[in-house]
């Protein structure tokens, strides 16, 4: 035995105890938590199937037209939350008020799924002084036009040039994905103007219990 074993020898025995009482603990710890994780697992519910990515007929088109309702909804409510005495309401004087941007939203569909459906366009007068129950009312018509006028547009003729505006040829799905893009530019201009005028804009809304 070499000098000083016999000292290790002890000072190891001594600590033994105190590191097997601590594996011990852990180990009782993990058994006493085991029930409660296994049954945490069986109670968790299953994974959800993956998504379906089976490729789809017509996803120009039919992405434009699937956005009609939701944007007809969320553009008329912002319409619709905008006070009457504030339609002649101009960020700056420079700039139009909200009664001519509900406007031309109402003449931009109009424009837009007649050019792209071959459709002839509502002959509607309206003007922005109009009151707020017309132009809303516009507004409306002409997105019940969009999703008439669409109804039968598919992919079969993306390629095809149009006039739009002026002399300025486009292609079909050109003017849909302009299309799409107007619904989301008049959008965020409509939120704009409501928050100017302290109006939580309909998307900005708090869920209803």
């Amino acid at each position: 035995m070499l000098p000083g074993e016999s000292g290790g020898r002890r000072k190891a025995m001594k600590s033994r105890p105190r590191w097997m009482a601590r594996v011990v603990c852990v180990t009782a710890m993990a058994m006493m938590m085991w029930p409660g994780v296994r049954a945490a697992r069986q109670a968790a519910p299953a994974a959800s199937a993956p998504p379906d990515m089976t490729p789809v007929a017509n996803p120009v088109s039919g992405f434009v037209k699937a956005g009609v309702a939701r944007y007809q909804k969320n553009m008329v409510a912002a319409a619709e939350a905008m006070p009457a005495e504030k339609y002649s309401f101009k960020p700056s004087p420079e700039m139009n008020s909200f009664g001519h941007l509900v406007m031309h939203i109402a003449q931009s569909n109009n424009t837009f799924c007649a050019k792209i459906s071959g459709q002839a366009a509502p002959d509607t007068k309206i003007a922005e002084s109009d009151p707020k129950d017309k132009l809303v009312a516009m507004m409306k018509d002409s997105f019940a036009f969009c999703s008439t006028a669409l109804a039968n547009v598919d992919d079969s003729k993306l390629g095809e040039q149009l006039m739009l505006f002026g002399n300025r040829p486009i292609s079909r799905g050109g003017a849909l994905v302009a299309l799409g893009g107007s619904w989301t530019d008049h959008y965020a201009t409509e939120a704009i103007y409501l928050r100017l005028n302290g109006i939580l804009p309909p998307t900005a809304q708090p869920p209803k219990q």
